[in-house]
């Protein structure tokens, strides 16, 4: 999500993003990909990082000042992060040093898992479920095609994933917001999809920086969960990955529900990364930190009503 496509991708769809470099002379020590979202009055605009920022070893105290003082210039209320480490990383504890505080409501999930890709096959089965070694195996078997998509596929991945949410009951884009992320990030996006034919049974969706690869969307159909197709292609999208030279694969969160479970069944522990931080940058930060849970709250409720 710090990818450059990533922030072209959001300033197409009611975003914008500012790319922000932190020198010592001319030595990079940190930098951050900064996303803007203009808010009601009195607040003018949120600013947000996400998986981010990062700053070369040792120099973490040095680069936060410089990227608040920067985005502060932009007038915006709060900035707020997510970094990439671990919640007992030292790093999370400079946060709090330097005056941010963790946020009173979260944007990505901080409890995931992230799978180590410098392990072999033989380590990473060891550490799955039985059944899902099992239906690896099983849906291996089946009449189905696993491959990486390209676009003139998209659109059926698209139609799996409105399915999907509408039997789960989350809430989606238009297409033409995963059509321009599809095409700005390019092979920083892979999407891998299980085929019967031409028909579209199960596709996973990826974000790859050089040594991370991120899971950003995914969906199945009936018919692709009998099968167990959504098994074997996670383990083909995990072992595409580790060839690629990726060492970290993360499954974008873990919530205590079905697609959970299913990711549970892939290792044996689990992550916590630091979570959602807020640096105020206003008088009125206090105001909006109340506001925004409660402005969630009526939104979701709102959605709800419209669906019924």
């Amino acid at each position: 999500m710090q990818l450059w496509g990533w922030g072209e991708s959001k300033a197409q769809h009611g975003w914008s993003a500012e790319r922000l470099l932190v020198l010592d002379g001319e030595t990079l020590i940190g930098s951050a990909q900064v996303l803007y979202r203009t808010l009601p009055l009195p607040f003018r605009a949120l600013a947000y990082i996400p998986r981010g920022p990062q700053a070369a070893e040792n120099r973490l105290t040095e680069v936060l000042p410089e990227v608040a003082e920067a985005v502060k210039r932009r007038k915006a209320v709060v900035l707020t992060a997510d970094p990439d480490w671990d919640f007992t990383d030292p790093r999370t504890s400079m946060l709090s040093a330097a005056g941010w505080r963790e946020a009173a409501t979260e944007i990505l999930i901080p409890r995931t898992l992230i799978l180590d890709l410098t392990r072999s096959d033989d380590e990473l089965f060891a550490a799955m479920t039985k059944k899902t070694r099992q239906y690896i195996r099983k849906s291996g078997r089946e009449d189905i095609e696993f491959k990486r998509v390209g676009e003139a596929e998209l659109q059926g991945c698209l139609e799996v994933y409105r399915q999907t949410a509408e039997r789960a009951g989350f809430g989606i884009h238009q297409d033409d917001y995963y059509r321009d992320i599809f095409k700005n990030l390019g092979e920083q996006s892979p999407v891998f999809a299980a085929l019967h034919g031409q028909e579209v049974l199960a596709f996973l969706w990826l974000a790859c920086s050089e040594t991370t690869a991120f899971e950003l969307y995914g969906g199945m159909t009936d018919k692709g969960s009998q099968l167990r197709a959504n098994y074997a292609l996670k383990w083909m999208a995990i072992q595409t990955m580790r060839e690629r030279g990726i060492t970290r694969y993360d499954f974008n969160g873990l919530l205590n529900d079905g697609v959970s479970q299913f990711k549970f069944g892939f290792a044996s522990h689990e992550n916590l990364l630091a979570g959602s931080w807020d640096k105020p940058l206003s008088p009125i930060y206090s105001l909006y930190s109340k506001a925004l849970p409660l402005g969630r709250k009526i939104l979701r409720r709102v959605r709800s009503l419209v669906k019924r």
